[in-house]
């Protein structure tokens, strides 16, 4: 086990263009996984309607494998993953835990790595409550 294994690493989650309870439900999935700068009862707000949102969250990733079930957003997500290389590959099987995933694209460096993901409700998810 190598030393980022050990020890937690962070990556900083982007999302930006969806409805805020797409990102909630997408931030509340990796809180359930990992500790984030973001309080459990945090829920994403629009700054100003009608212009577009940018929310981020910072993810302690750890060695554990996070077991989810399929998690339902109202439309597509797209979301951005920055960090190290481990970590970042870690917290995208996290979210594939739950969501479908596709990948966008992707920037490397030496240390760290930023990857661009869609994500979709995760097969095989409720359908959303009409009541």
């Amino acid at each position: 086990m190598n030393s980022s294994e050990r020890h937690p690493s962070p990556v900083v989650v982007t999302i930006a263009g969806c409805a805020r309870e797409d990102a909630d439900t997408v931030f509340h999935a990796l809180g359930r996984a990992y500790r984030s700068d973001r309080a459990h009862d945090d829920t994403p707000d629009y700054v100003t309607e009608g212009h577009t949102t940018v929310w981020t969250a910072t993810f302690e990733v750890t060695g554990e494998s996070p077991v989810k079930a399929p998690v339902r957003l109202t439309a597509p997500v797209e979301a951005e993953l920055q960090g190290g290389y481990w970590a970042v590959d870690r917290l995208r099987e996290a979210l594939a835990a739950s969501f479908v995933v596709q990948d966008q694209g992707m920037a490397a460096g030496d240390q760290e790595k930023d990857v661009q993901l869609r994500l979709e409700s995760g097969r095989g998810a409720p359908a959303p409550d009409m009541t």
